[in-house]
Formats: C-alpha cells, structure tokens, sequence
C-alpha cells in the first residue's frame, strides 16, 4: 500500500475561530508532528489549499450571503502556520469550495504517486474533511483519517459525520496507531503501557464487535424482566455484599491501580473507600425515593428504565463504574458496562466481586474495547439510556447517538476549574491546599484546580506558597505509601503538556514558568515512565489554550485580577463549568461569588478537587449533559416517572 498525506484547509482564516475543537493551537501542533513523520517515511504530501480571488469571485453560496471573503491568495488568512509550510516539491491543490477533487489537479497529483491511500488530517471533519473521503472511496481508494488531526466548529455534526464514515469503511485512529503498511485492515486492538515504565506493555484489549454487543444486550434485556420485579430488599442486601467485598479487596485493587493507571496507591485506597461510601448511600436512599407518592388526582410511580449503557473512565476505575451501576441496579435496570481499556484488569476484579456477591446471570455483562465500542453500546437497540464519564468529545459523539434513538444520556464531561483566592484568606493555607487540588495524582481527575485566579496585590505571596507547596508533594512511584504525584496515563499525554508549555513560552503567553521538581526530573525514573514535570504557569491571556482547556495534567495555571469583578469573569471565562471555589472570609464576596459563578459545584475556602457522594455532582455548560451523578439525581436518572389515575386505594391494597 503506498499512502498520501493531505492537509485539508489549515489555514490562517479557519484556524482562527475560538469555537474549533479540537482547538487550533492543539490542532496545528498535532497535525505538524503527522507532517514531520510522513517526510521521515518518504509518505507523499499533498497540501489542500481553500484559494479565493476577488478578480474571479468563486465563493461559496453562503460566503457571498454574509459577505465573507476568506482565504483571499496572497492575504495572511490564505496562509498556512510556519510548521505546516509546504517544503520543495511537496504538492499544493487549490480549491474553491468544499471539494478537493472539484478539478482535476488531485486525481493527476495522486496517480503520479501512484497512490491507492489516503490520510487525511485538517478541517473541517463534517465539510471539507469529508468531501474528500468520499470522493476518495468513489476512486476506490483506502480512506484513513488521523483522529487527533482534524477538527471542526460544529461537534454534533462532525461527530454524525465520523459515524457515517465509519459504516463506510473509513479507518479513524490516533496517527500513531493508523495501519498503512498494509493493505488490510487489522482487527482492532488497544495495547497498554506501564505509567511506571513506559517501554514495558502490561496488556492489550480487543474491541468487542457489534455482534457481540447485540448478544449481550439482548441476554441483558431478558434478564431486566425478571430483576426489575426483584424486591428491593434483595437488591439491597446484594448491594451491601458489593460495599463489603470492596472493603475487603482494597488491597489488591489498589495496588492493580497504582500499577495499572500509575494512581498513587493511598489515592486509590481513597477512591475504593468513597465507592463503597455511595454505594451505602445508594441503598439507603433508595428506601425512601422508590415508594409510590399519592396526589389528589392520583399516584406518581417509577419504573426503571431498562437496560442501561454504562461508558467509564479510567482515572477512577472503581468509583466511577460503581456510582452508575449501584444506582441502575438498585432501581431494577439491568447493565452494559463498556469500561476504559486502561482499567481492564481492575473491571475483571469488580467483576469477580459481582460474582462472588451472588448476581443473577446477565443482570451485568461488560464488552472491552475503545470509543468504538462505547459508540456500538450506547446504538445497541437493546440499550434505553445510556451514562457516561470522558471527554467533550466522547461527550458530542455520545450525545449525537443518543439524540438519534433518542434514549436519555448523562453525561459528565470534565472541568477547567478555577479557584479565586483573594486578599483577606491566609494565602498560605490557600496555597497549599490548591496545590494539592493541582497536583496529586498528576491532576489526572476533573475536579482537579486547574487554574487560580488571585488578587493581583497577593500574587507574589501566592507564588512563592504554592511553590513551596507543591514541593512539599512526594512526587514518584505510585506504589510508594507517601506518594502523592504519581506519573500520567502514558508518554503522549506528558509530551503533550510539555509542547503546551514550550509553545505558550515561545509565543510569550507564559510569563512565568516554575518547575519545583526540575531536578528530580532527570532521574532515571522519571526518564524510564511516563513521569509529567508538575508545572506552576502564570497566564494573563483568558483566550490561551492553556487557560481554555482541560489538560488532566500536572498543569496549574496561575492569573492575576484587577478586582473581584475580573475574578470572577475569569472564573467563568472557560467553557466548562463544573467546579468553581472562593477563598475568602469576606460574607459581600462569598454571596457575589455564589450568586455569578456559573459552575454546577461551588466551594468556599476549600480547593476544587474532591466532593462528597452525597451531594448532586454534575456540572454546567460544557461540563455535562442531563441530570447530575449521586444523590437523589440517580434516582431520577435511572427511573422514569408514571402517573397513575383511578387508583386511590391502590397503596392502601
């Protein structure tokens, strides 16, 4: 197989938009590093260019409506960024609408090549990315897109789109895991690297096919007929078996993790004691909600959904799972559970617990596999609603499936939180405590304190706390009891926040960067694994993507307010809105804060990160979708509602 690569549209003028997502910033460097390994492998070029001229006016229909005039030849937004400039000899089409094939230019330049390929990376996936793979298919050619190298400013569309190509043969995948050295497609498996040593594979999963997940989902629906008429006593004793087999398995779970996921393993203990804190919660709560509630006109019951779609993440593989399917079960849904592959030893021992807890067959089965699996359980015909923990995009993907059933989704799609700390709080507790929100467990869950926004007649003082701090923090192996910062998921995840990093110094955004562990950091063990140097950052510019977005990284980026209006429009500055905190005494200030903080979880004088089971957790804006996780919120999320008219003695019967 001889592949071509084509970089679709990455110039200036459709770069430049906030609303591209990926971000350009994320997208440019990404689709640079796809560009410098396809020089290295001698891989064709072909750079596809949008070009406009005002002589011969050849816009797009809806360009000439709004009077818009992009990608003029020879003005910078007809320009690509430096690291993605064609090189001598590297092919250039022009285009002036959508589609790359519109002349005749591509079709010579690829049979030239002698090219049976293509990759394709740029913008946007549900346009332009996508005019071309389908006139690629129709000359018969192999498609593959590089999944982390396109992007678009319409996410539900893109994300119908990637489903469409992808029942048309379409190969999507990370650039590094994209096959095309052969001419066959290879069955699809994801392999595991040691956080602790990144050159040593734990394990690999291989996604769950289709047919598999009908199976699966079919037993799953059988099994809800009987489960659903379970009383809720039994349901609630085998709840209570699962609290008390957690318990006693803290200590081999733990340690899966602390290798696993590189989770320090007094993190990990934490988090298996939370899970069988909600579980107990779960079943006590569903005692008082399940009861029928008698109105003048009538009863209102609730009945359980039915097969529920469970997608999980990885950096809580215990507590998260577990706060979906306690609640599914104790309100007669029976499960799908498709967890993240980096947890797949972990979900094979919460598997061994169920069985051992005496769970009747099929009421929870669990398919391996990556966002394709997730995707083929959340359009499972057997699956009524489906919950999810990941990213924004995993979020858009989901949500786009979902709405096409349609079934009800939850989802909690992360956070980008901010902690104000402000001029009457003691700084030093407030640093401290922020840096542990920071920096334990790498930042890598989404109540982590992303980002502080501070008095700028406190910054100093705030600095040097926080990095005296964080310094404080035992940064190492996992497995260690006093651990702290552990390393990140793997390698890719640390060298990218550390071209974040170089880049925002380059382009003079970071006017500060502060490393506590620079010396550790060129030992052999922080060499060997996938160890991110724990980074303190100051940046006064609120539209900077490392302000904008979500690193789930040892990232602490610091900014400076004029006043508390500032604050707090800094605070809300970002499209997520889960967390949000205030340091300060101040009554006037806590009441502001709690009144204009647009985030779905408020704290004062506490950091962002950590919440308790209890509570509603959910957040607001890009943070989450349907009702929050916990609390009451399960029991409206896994049942649904029912009125019941001319039954008046019916709780009395």
């Amino acid at each position: 197989m001889k592949p071509a690569l084509l970089l679709i549209d990455l110039q200036q003028d459709f770069l430049d938009p906030a609303n591209l997502q990926p971000p350009a910033t994320l997208l440019v460097t990404r689709a640079a590093r796809v560009l410098h390994v396809c020089r290295e492998k001698q891989i064709p070029i072909v750079h596809i260019w949008t070009t406009v001229e005002r002589e011969n006016d050849r816009r797009l229909p809806h360009w000439r409506k709004a009077n818009r005039w992009m990608c003029v030849a020879g003005t910078p937004g007809h320009k690509t960024p430096e690291a993605l400039r064609p090189l001598p000899g590297e092919h250039i089409v022009h285009k002036t609408g959508f589609n790359a094939f519109s002349s005749s230019e591509l079709d010579k330049c690829l049979s030239v090549l002698g090219c049976d390929s293509v990759i394709l990376t740029g913008l946007h996936l549900h346009a332009c990315v996508r005019t071309a793979a389908v006139e690629s298919l129709e000359r018969n050619l192999r498609v593959m897109i590089a999944e982390d190298a396109v992007a678009s400013n319409d996410p539900i569309h893109a994300a119908a789109t990637r489903r469409w190509l992808v029942d048309r043969s379409v190969t999507f995948a990370p650039f590094d895991a994209l096959d095309y050295s052969s001419s066959e497609t290879k069955a699809s498996r994801w392999a595991h690297r040691s956080p602790r040593d990144s050159g040593e594979i734990l394990f690999e999963v291989e996604n769950a096919t289709p047919k598999e997940i009908r199976v699966f989902g079919k037993s799953a629906r059988a099994a809800w007929t009987l489960w659903r008429r379970k009383p809720l006593p039994a349901r609630q004793k085998f709840l209570e078996s699962i609290a008390t087999k957690l318990e006693a398995a803290s200590d081999e779970l733990a340690k899966q993790i602390a290798i696993d996921l590189g989770k320090p393993i007094r993190h990990a203990r934490e988090e298996i004691q939370r899970a069988a804190a909600n579980v107990r919660d779960v079943i006590r709560r569903a005692e008082m909600l399940s009861r029928p509630k008698r109105e003048a006109a009538g009863l209102v019951c609730h009945e359980s959904l039915g097969v529920v779609g469970i997608i999980s993440a990885w950096n809580n593989p215990v507590a998260i799972p577990l706060g979906k399917i306690a609640p599914a079960l104790i309100y007669g849904n029976t499960v799908l559970w498709k967890p993240a592959p980096a947890s797949a030893r972990i979900t094979k021992i919460l598997l061994r617990l169920f069985c051992e807890a005496n769970l009747p067959p099929d009421v929870l089965h669990m398919v391996e596999g990556d966002h394709v699996t997730a995707q083929s359980v959340a359009a499972d015909e057997n699956v009524d609603a489906v919950t999810l923990t990941g990213s924004l995009a995993a979020g858009h993907a989901i949500q786009e499936i979902c709405a096409r059933r349609p079934v009800p989704l939850q989802a909690e799609l992360s956070g980008n939180n901010a902690a104000i700390v402000w001029d009457d709080t003691n700084i030093a507790s407030a640093a401290a405590q922020i840096a542990w929100g920071a920096f334990a467990f790498a930042g890598q869950r989404c109540t982590a304190n992303r980002r502080a926004i501070v008095s700028a007649a406190k910054l100093e003082e705030f600095l040097r706390e926080v990095t005296a701090a964080t310094a404080k923090l035992p940064w190492g192996d996992p497995l260690h009891p006093e651990t702290e910062i552990g390393p990140v998921l793997n390698a890719g995840k640390r060298d990218e926040l550390e071209r974040l990093v170089a880049n925002a110094q380059s382009e003079g955004a970071a006017q500060r960067v502060i490393r506590p562990f620079s010396k550790q950091a060129g030992e052999a063990w922080a060499k060997a694994g996938a160890y991110a140097q724990p980074v303190i950052v100051c940046c006064d510019q609120p539209a900077h993507i490392l302000v904008q977005e979500e690193t789930m990284a040892p990232l602490l980026v610091v900014q400076q307010a004029r006043d508390f209006e500032h604050a707090l429009a800094l605070s809300n500055g970002v499209r997520h809105g889960l967390i949000a905190s205030l340091f300060s005494h101040d009554k006037q200030l806590q009441k502001r804060f709690l009144s204009e903080s647009r985030a779905g979880i408020l704290k004062l004088n506490s950091a962002t990160a950590g919440v308790n089971v209890t509570l509603p957790f959910g957040g607001w804006k890009a943070s989450g979708l349907g009702p929050p996780e916990h609390g009451d919120s399960d029991f409206h999320f896994y049942t649904r509602p029912q009125a019941v008219y001319g039954a008046s003695d019916y709780l009395d019967g």
